[in-house]
């Protein structure tokens, strides 16, 4: 009977887990770390490129989760809400190791090309040419400056929709599709020499 109770809590929403964990279920929590831990770790680790610290910034994430459960209100999904604790968490370690990174806004591109990795079988050239790609697409990514990068990376990483990283962000959805179009462009303009 334990097992038909642990499979049902994979059909519950997450919306649904926070209240039974507001009301004193542990397993709820449990799940809820289950399901977003990897997601927040690759979140935090685009923004930050230290893997052991993003761990450290998401186990600090889940325990605020743990003790500011009562914190959460069903006016907002709870991937939105719990996306916003880690946000905050990255964003008051990059604020303590003083990590400032200046761009030039002037070097947009005109150019609508999408790069994009190729997942087919490459060649030993093709594969160097994508590990370079790659490498110079999260350079770029990490050279833009932090409303654009932590917006670009909940849209085309994490691949959340515009009104969750408006509420995550606290920004108004217009400015959020705008900071997202320029933050593509910034790249786009960047990655023009490799035409």
């Amino acid at each position: 009977m334990s097992s038909d109770k642990n499979k049902s809590r994979f059909f519950y929403s997450d919306e649904e887990l926070i209240k039974k964990f507001q009301e004193g279920n542990e397993d709820a929590f449990i799940e809820l770390v289950n399901r977003y831990k990897n997601k927040l770790i690759n979140f935090v680790f685009q923004m930050i490129g230290d893997l052991e610290l993003s761990e450290d910034i998401v186990q600090e994430t889940m325990i605020k989760l743990y003790h500011k459960k009562h914190y959460y209100r069903e006016i907002a999904k709870f991937s939105t809400w719990i996306y916003t604790i880690a946000r905050n968490q990255t964003n008051t370690e990059l604020r303590k190791k003083k990590r400032k990174q200046t761009l030039s806004l002037t070097k947009f591109g005109k150019n609508e090309k999408d790069y994009e990795i190729v997942a087919t079988q490459p060649s030993i050239e093709e594969d160097i040419e994508n590990k370079y790609l790659y490498k110079k697409i999260k350079s770029c990514i990490n050279e833009l400056p932090e409303h654009y990068k932590t917006v670009i990376i909940l849209r085309d990483i994490q691949q959340l929709s515009y009104e969750e990283i408006s509420e995550i962000v606290s920004v108004p959805l217009g400015t959020i599709k705008s900071r997202i179009n320029r933050a593509r462009l910034q790249i786009q303009a960047e990655l023009q020499d490799l035409k």
